[in-house]
């Protein structure tokens, strides 16, 4: 029998996840500002979530996830979508593209290894925020 080898890629942990969505929550708070924040793995299945408060509108719960959930996939950041959109407006067309600034890949050594998602305020404020929890991972 042949011996295979197999390649090996970092992994989003759970508690590598918390630490990102904390990040990420305290640059919120730091800003006296209220969000829904989700990180997802490189499937985006989600691994941590929080909503600030429940008076923020329910629905920022699930664009949160919808954001982390589309760069995941797209290895790409939401408002780069968001951006193209305004040009090619068939952008939109594309099955789990969110056209939105807040959704931002978790990358190590090149490698996405799963996003981050904030919503509850603008494009470019919910991106700063994702990109605060992103920032993590730079060392």
């Amino acid at each position: 029998m042949a011996t295979v080898t197999l390649p090996t890629k970092p992994v989003l942990t759970t508690d590598l996840a918390r630490q990102i969505l904390e990040t990420s929550l305290n640059a919120a708070r730091d800003k006296n500002l209220r969000m829904s924040i989700a990180v997802v793995d490189d499937g985006g299945s989600l691994l941590a979530f929080v909503r600030m408060s429940e008076q923020i509108a329910a629905a920022s719960a699930e664009v949160a996830i919808a954001k982390a959930k589309s760069a995941a996939m797209f290895k790409r950041g939401t408002l780069s979508w968001e951006q193209a959109a305004k040009d090619r407006t068939v952008v939109l067309k594309i099955p789990h593209v969110v056209p939105l600034g807040g959704g931002v890949p978790l990358t190590v050594d090149g490698v996405t290894i799963g996003a981050i998602g904030v919503s509850g305020s603008s494009s470019v404020v919910d991106d700063e925020i994702a990109n605060a929890g992103a920032a993590l991972l730079a060392g």
